[in-house]
């Protein structure tokens, strides 16, 4: 990975290429937006000369007041791309030999910059397919040892609570839209929110679709019997469950409820993107991250936790 061989002033010229591409690589204040400005080298920071305020390559970014070297952030955002079906905090530390409390929270910062990469909360359009369906994740509850404990553990009276479900509105050859809820039936209004007047819905026969009739053409595809008949089907929504079912599985292990959203969008940016090279993931991937303001959720996130 070239990456890893850069040095530390040739990661941060790549940065701040990076960063200030639009304005050829030459920095401008994050706060007043001018471009005049002096360079402290020995601290490598800018000073603005309009409103006398300091900034360095990563200020202002979702990466402010970073303690990691540049090149290590840089292989980060290499490493955290190149996982297919995600990349464990604890793998990502052993990789950057840093605490994994640092990955863990590096990590959630790259989800966060790749949520925002498209600010539309819309998806389909005039005559457009959007594949909705619905699937739950976390929340595991093991098995009792002896035969006669055991229980249903699909019955609610059953389960613990934690347990999430993920309703996906994915647009063929567009965009794929996640949200989390505690049931199934609970993402019909957020269907109608989210998906465009005039595109044509593609459901499984679950009854708390029939409501969306009313407001748009709907294909309706009994799973019992077929996956896909008369172009109607789920299999583009499937796909991005696979994903994340293989990533909860066998990448992270267990996935906090709180925290189900994010990684349901990490892989909804994957599964958009899966057809690109990883070189252009990875300049996608570092754009957003430097495009990103700073994180109010994962700023400070420990020092948080151990306050509260």
């Amino acid at each position: 990975m070239s990456v890893a061989r850069l040095s530390e002033e040739e990661a941060r010229a790549t940065f701040q290429a990076i960063r200030w591409a639009d304005n050829n690589g030459k920095p401008y204040c994050p706060r007043c937006g001018c471009a005049d400005a002096y360079h402290l080298a020995s601290r490598h920071l800018w000073k603005c000369r309009g409103c006398s305020h300091q900034y360095s390559v990563t200020s202002g970014t979702i990466f402010a007041s970073r303690k990691m070297p540049i090149r290590d952030i840089l292989l980060a955002i290499a490493i955290f791309v190149n996982g297919a079906k995600g990349h464990s905090a604890l793998q990502l530390s052993r990789d950057l030999d840093c605490q994994y409390k640092t990955a863990f929270v590096l990590a959630h910062k790259m989800r966060e910059a790749l949520a925002g990469e498209d600010q539309r909360d819309m998806v389909g359009g005039e005559g457009a397919a959007v594949e909705i369906d619905g699937a739950f994740f976390g929340g595991y509850i093991k098995p009792a040892n002896y035969k006669e404990n055991r229980r249903d553990r699909r019955l609610t009276k059953n389960q613990n609570g934690k347990r999430r479900c993920v309703v996906i509105m994915r647009e063929r050859n567009g965009r794929t839209l996640p949200f989390v809820f505690k049931s199934e039936d609970a993402g019909v209004a957020a269907v109608r929110q989210h998906v465009a007047p005039g595109s044509v819905i593609h459901a499984d026969e679950a009854s708390h679709w029939d409501v969306l009739g009313a407001r748009f053409l709907t294909k309706r595809i009994n799973h019992s019997q077929v996956y896909s008949h008369d172009d109607a089907c789920t299999n583009q929504a499937e796909s991005f469950f696979s994903r994340l079912r293989r990533a909860e599985i066998g990448t992270h292990h267990h996935i906090s409820g709180p925290y189900l959203a994010a990684y349901a969008n990490e892989m909804a940016w994957r599964e958009d993107n899966r057809r690109l090279s990883n070189g252009e993931q990875y300049l996608i991937a570092t754009n957003c991250a430097l495009a990103h303001g700073k994180s109010a959720t994962w700023a400070g996130y420990w020092q948080k936790r151990k306050a509260a």
